[in-house]
């Protein structure tokens, strides 16, 4: 069960004017599931999009990648579909891709270089390409404003729960608008993006502009959590801007820009802790976070090196005050000058705070029995302050059980 997160309700899920979604059953992989999405963006709307830096990146990145860098201001829709990465399929797989984007095309009355397609499931098999062609027409007919729950469940792969956030503010005196759903539960540590995540705002938003934030957010959301250190070949973010709203940017320096920018990252935020939150097997939710550095760079390093240790993760999931694997992964986390004496390191839940480490050692002050109190919590934070400057950074990561094993294990069966 996820950590502390249930799906929002439909009527929460707030429609976004000039974004339309549709979702049917294409027997990609598995028969009696909604597996295909759709879609629609209205014309006028800016699209931007990071993805995965996975040398093997799936042939739907690819294509993603080119259609948006050619024809940005003219993305029109589109496809996803689960159950099948189309990655490491070669030149097969890229045909596969192209054909899916020129039959969405066809249906829609769009160049099939408008259209983006994003695929996650399986590696290394042959996208059922067929398959999901005939499910187009079906998926177009449920098109509608208002099926981002539907959506948000369509794109799940191990997923155990669906994952979505809405907001809908008055800025300036004028209303905005933003949607956005995300899966994925295991191959989780993005390097630019997350598994999938799509964000959709009424706002008008030049193309620069929104650029520039789909990065930021990625950076300051998904690029902050990893469930257990594998880069999926399919990570993507994209932020659609549909401008059918009553907001418009242009430079970012008009009235409630600020507002609307904080507002998106913090969206981006909730969908990507729902991910670990909802991380194969998870238990716990575990934030890492760093201060005290000389850079943001050492204080992520150091994080994630303690975030992706399984010695931590397993502690952690058994209650185990093993904390000396902590010190440990500091120590290797490639900050090669950090002097360890200054390193203090604690435990944090439900307002509690345990002093773990001082001075290079074990704090005079630590007791094992409020070490595994404080671990046995649903949500804790390790806090770690390096005595080097004013630098901090941010890991959101979980437990590693006995159920991650078997999970995947058992993925293709």
């Amino acid at each position: 069960m996820p950590v502390n997160y249930t799906t929002p309700k439909p009527e929460a899920l707030f429609p976004v004017a000039g974004v339309r979604l549709g979702v049917t059953e294409a027997n990609i992989r598995k028969a009696g599931r909604k597996d295909l999405t759709l879609i629609e963006i209205a014309l006028g709307a800016t699209v931007a999009g990071v993805f995965t830096q996975n040398r093997f990146c799936a042939a739907p990145v690819q294509l993603c990648r080119d259609h948006l860098r050619h024809n940005p201001g003219g993305i029109r829709a589109m496809v996803i579909n689960t159950g099948n990465a189309n990655a490491g399929t070669g030149e097969e797989g890229l045909q596969a891709a192209r054909q899916s984007c020129a039959a969405v095309g066809e249906l829609l009355a769009t160049p099939a270089e408008s259209v983006l397609p994003f695929s996650t499931g399986v590696i290394l098999e042959p996208l059922p390409v067929a398959r999901l062609i005939a499910g187009l027409p079906a998926a177009k007919a449920d098109l509608s404003e208002d099926n981002w729950f539907a959506a948000a469940h369509a794109i799940m792969t191990t997923d155990t729960i669906a994952k979505a956030a809405s907001k809908k503010l008055m800025l300036v005196g004028k209303s905005l608008t933003l949607t956005g759903i995300s899966k994925g539960a295991g191959m989780i540590r993005p390097n630019m993006a997350t598994m999938l995540g799509f964000i959709a705002t009424d706002a008008a938003i030049a193309q620069p502009l929104l650029d520039a934030l789909v990065k930021e957010a990625a950076d300051k959301s998904f690029n902050c959590i990893t469930v257990d250190g594998d880069t999926s070949t399919n990570d993507s973010f994209v932020i659609i801007a549909s401008g059918k709203g009553e907001l418009a940017f242009v430079s970012g320096e008009e009235p409630g820009w600020a507002e609307a920018k904080a507002a998106l990252l913090a969206l981006a935020l909730e969908l990507a802790q729902a991910i670990v939150r909802d991380g194969e097997g998870a238990t716990k939710f575990i934030t890492v976070a760093v201060e005290g550095g000389a850079t943001a760079e050492e204080c992520r390093k150091i994080a994630y090196a303690v975030a992706h240790s399984p010695l931590v993760k397993t502690a952690f999931f058994a209650s185990d005050p093993n904390l000396g694997r902590i010190n440990a992964a500091i120590g290797y986390a490639g900050v090669d000058d950090l002097m360890v004496e200054g390193v203090r390191v604690w435990l944090e839940s439900e307002g509690e705070s345990v002093l773990v480490c001082e001075r290079g050692g074990r704090a005079a002050s630590y007791r094992e029995e409020d070490g595994s109190r404080l671990m046995r919590a649903a949500e804790i934070t390790v806090r770690i302050h390096l005595g080097r400057g004013d630098a901090a950074a941010s890991v959101y990561t979980c437990d590693l059980s006995h159920d991650y094993v078997t999970i995947n294990a058992d993925y293709r069966s």
